[in-house]
């Protein structure tokens, strides 16, 4: 049972807030309340990226997100009847609240129920050198390497098997037969792993041209070299009601320029703005590909994921990209590993008890 109250955020508070009562109490939703524990209204994971996505950051109000029509259990309704109105809702969380409206529990749809089979396929590119990760890497493929005492592509697996992911493909070519060694068929994790053999690289979007089939329901695609929490079923929901054929995971990034800037037009000062900060959204590696997409992609030629988007956009076929504010890491440098292995147990460990 998680702890709910970790989930309570004042109703005066940030995004930000929000953002971290959604990561301690491990649950989609967080919930403001007043001075009196009243619920004054809910926030969900969707809310917090949609606001990100119009320009919010995560300093602005509670307000600016706050979904005031929410649906409560009260105490003495049966979990059977709960889990009925949120399966009717396509909710995954209730709040139960007392007489006064003060919030004395939450209901997890996945503590209701066992996670639903999700028969989306997971592509997982497992296949790259780990140059800059060396020696670490000489003789240890980068996503066996071991973070949190497991190997770190273990850990990625994991995240999607919780969530009832059980199909998954693994591109490999940098020894490979030590990650065919270690995973095998999947009967271990209880899944199915097939692999993806790359005689040469062919970048992050042609391996899926070694697929033996063609999918025919989103798929996911992801770097094998990620540690992250990553609301994966909340991304395919998202790609499926922005129908789209691409979705790419974004992560927000901040520069600040360290002089005051000046804007300077035909020889005269227009404009002085001291140590500006420009905001970009930046790739964060995860995927999701319709169909569509996939049947974009030749079988043995190179192509990466940027160049497949681009060409989606030229063909004005849909894409979206999906905001995270989750725990993320890259884990391309050796501070990097070095610095996963540090947070791994907040991140992992105690989401996983």
């Amino acid at each position: 049972m998680k702890d709910w109250k970790k989930a309570l955020v004042p109703v005066t508070g940030t995004m930000r807030d929000a953002v971290q009562a959604l990561n301690d109490g491990s649950v989609r939703m967080a919930l403001a309340v007043d001075a009196e524990g009243r619920l004054r209204g809910v926030i969900t994971d969707g809310d917090i990226r949609r606001g990100l996505l119009v320009g919010k950051t995560l300093e602005s109000s509670l307000l600016d997100v706050l979904i005031t029509d929410f649906r409560a259990a009260r105490p003495g309704d049966g979990d059977a009847a709960i889990l009925a109105v949120m399966r009717e809702l396509d909710i995954q969380q209730m709040p139960v609240l007392d007489a006064e409206g003060r919030v004395i529990g939450l209901k997890v749809l996945g503590e209701l129920s066992a996670p639903l089979p999700r028969d989306n396929w997971v592509v997982l590119m497992a296949g790259g050198l780990g140059t800059r990760l060396r020696p670490l890497t000489e003789d240890c493929p980068k996503p066996l390497l071991p973070v949190g005492g497991r190997p770190l592509l273990e850990t990625i697996m994991q995240q999607f098997i919780q969530h009832g992911f059980h199909t998954f493909f693994i591109s490999v070519n940098y020894r490979a037969d030590m990650v065919e060694e270690h995973f095998g068929d999947g009967a271990r994790l209880g899944v199915s792993i097939e692999y993806l053999r790359e005689r040469e690289p062919l970048g992050t979007a042609g391996a899926l041209g070694l697929l033996p089939r063609k999918p025919d329901a989103p798929v996911f695609v992801m770097n094998g070299d990620l540690l992250t929490r990553v609301d994966f079923p909340g991304m395919l929901d998202f790609h499926l009601a922005q129908g789209a054929h691409a979705t790419m995971a974004v992560r927000g990034f901040d520069i600040q320029v360290p002089y005051g800037v000046v804007d300077v037009r035909e020889n005269s000062i227009v404009g002085l703005e001291e140590k500006p900060v420009q905001k970009f959204f930046v790739n964060a590696g995860i995927y999701v590909l319709g169909p569509e997409a996939v049947a974009e992609i030749a079988p043995d030629a190179y192509l990466d994921m940027p160049s497949l988007f681009s060409r989606l956009m030229e063909q004005g076929d849909p894409t979206a990209a999906f905001p995270i504010h989750e725990y993320w890491m890259d884990i391309g440098r050796r501070q990097d590993f070095d610095q996963a292995n540090c947070d791994f147990a907040l991140h992992f460990q105690r989401q996983e008890r």
